[in-house]
């Protein structure tokens, strides 16, 4: 493969924000995402906002669950080996229990939906369970439609960034991973903003560096955690994202400008 070579090697989508997600063989893309992908979200009956692991005091339970698409459902695995589909009777009572807080699962994003971002540089130093600065961050600013997308419609990440950080892929949640020559620097997905992706049948703009939280560096399923998930990129690659600030940053965000399957294997090119 040569330096200027690109290709899909894995795909990836997560039912419900949050919990671990499937590796699958195709995603067919619009322009409000991956079809399946952040479609259901648990609602924090104290506050309103949406549960997400960036906030690890409260919600790094939901790394620890698993979510497929099961027909028109999702089947949720519970940490116990247990599943449940989202349309059961008692979904809220069991996801409550297990997160020790009232919660509700919704399929549609509610207007002005939010969740709570820990400083990240806090939660490294005082612990998973400390009290810490947060943001209040609004959902899926730059994602048409009704999914739980942070703010664009996919994300992707190239292996030889992955490789650079030393960790698994799970742990940036990507729904792309691109295979570059292993030659190739990390963090150069930071240059394609504004530049036009060729994949599979779609067509895809880079909107930007995605923005890094405390999430990558928790439990994941049977990983460890793996603070260097963060502190990697934040000693090498921290940039302006977006209007969020300087933060460290994985990976890229992209709008769908043209819709249709991915598979792996497809060629990405890049003008």
């Amino acid at each position: 493969m040569s330096s200027c070579d690109m290709r899909v090697v894995s795909l990836h989508r997560y039912p419900v924000k949050s919990m671990l997600g499937e590796t699958v063989d195709s995603l067919f893309v619009d322009e409000q995402g991956v079809r399946g992908d952040r479609r259901l979200a648990l609602i924090d009956q104290i506050t309103g906002r949406v549960a997400s692991a960036k906030q690890a005091r409260l919600w790094r339970t939901l790394l620890q669950c698993s979510a497929t698409l099961d027909g028109d459902h999702v089947r949720i695995e519970m940490p116990d080996g247990t599943s449940i589909r989202s349309d059961a009777d008692d979904v809220d009572d069991r996801l409550s229990h297990l997160l020790s807080r009232r919660v509700r699962l919704v399929d549609r994003r509610p207007p002005g939906a939010a969740v709570e971002r820990d400083d990240p540089d806090q939660v490294l130093e005082r612990g998973l369970d400390a009290e810490v600065d947060a943001r209040i961050l609004e959902l899926a600013e730059a994602t048409p439609g009704t999914a739980f997308t942070d703010l664009a419609p996919l994300h992707a990440i190239r292996t030889t960034t992955l490789d650079h950080i030393g960790v698994e892929v799970e742990r940036y949640r990507p729904n792309l991973v691109i295979q570059t020559d292993p030659d190739c620097p990390a963090y150069v997905e930071n240059e394609w903003t504004e530049r036009v992706l060729t994949v599979g049948e779609a067509t895809l703009r880079s909107l930007g560096p995605t923005p890094r939280c405390v999430m990558p560096t928790l439990e994941h399923g049977a990983l460890a955690r793996a603070p260097h998930a963060l502190r990697i990129p934040a000693s090498q690659n921290r940039i302006q994202a977006f209007h969020f600030g300087v933060l460290p940053c994985v990976g890229t965000y992209l709008e769908v400008l043209d819709g249709g399957t991915i598979r792996p294997g497809d060629p990405v090119a890049l003008s």
